[in-house]
């Protein structure tokens, strides 16, 4: 099942997400489906359920935990829900720029891949990292927090890099455009 707007909503409020987390998916999710519209657009079919769904439910372990372990923790609650495993992996895979199976180990989260592969997973973790809270911000924003953490800055260039190169424009620009836009 690949759960519908209201849908991903209720399974917020069953596990009890603050506002804060909902109105943060919720702003994820309009950043993703301009990226993901845009894909359409120029031919590239992306399954807009997926990432709608994802982009709505990818912060849900954020109920439970509030490290990296939570896109593991969502996953894994809306897997026992029984949503469609592309959707679980878009939530499992959203955090960071991806996570090896040895960092995994290392973070004390399962030994598996934690790095985004499907156009619908690159789409929704690049949407995240231009959301801060529920405002979107410049990309180099989340940069800088990279930096300042001590994280692998590359694999985030690297994510942009190649939606960018897919899309044939900058993913970032084209985002902030198209939601900046009146409704």
């Amino acid at each position: 099942m690949i759960p519908s707007e209201g849908e991903a909503l209720a399974l917020h409020e069953k596990y009890g997400s603050n506002e804060r987390i909902v109105a943060h998916c919720k702003t994820v999710a309009r950043v993703s489906m301009a990226i993901a519209d845009e894909f359409d657009k120029r031919g590239r079919r992306v399954d807009s359920k997926v990432v709608l769904a994802g982009a709505l439910l990818h912060d849900i372990g954020r109920t439970r935990i509030h490290t990296v372990r939570h896109g593991f923790e969502g996953s894994e609650m809306i897997r026992q829900e029984g949503v469609d495993e592309r959707v679980v992996e878009v939530v499992r895979r959203h955090v960071g720029a991806g996570i090896s199976s040895d960092e995994a180990k290392t973070l004390g989260l399962p030994d598996l891949d934690y790095f985004p592969r499907t156009l619908e997973e690159r789409i929704v973790c690049f949407a995240d990292k231009l959301v801060d809270s529920d405002n979107v911000r410049p990309f180099n924003s989340e940069v800088e927090r990279f930096i300042k953490k001590g994280h692998d800055v590359s694999r985030l260039l690297a994510l942009k890099k190649e939606l960018a190169d897919e899309l044939g424009t900058d993913p970032e620009k084209l985002a902030l455009r198209k939601i900046n836009q009146p409704q």
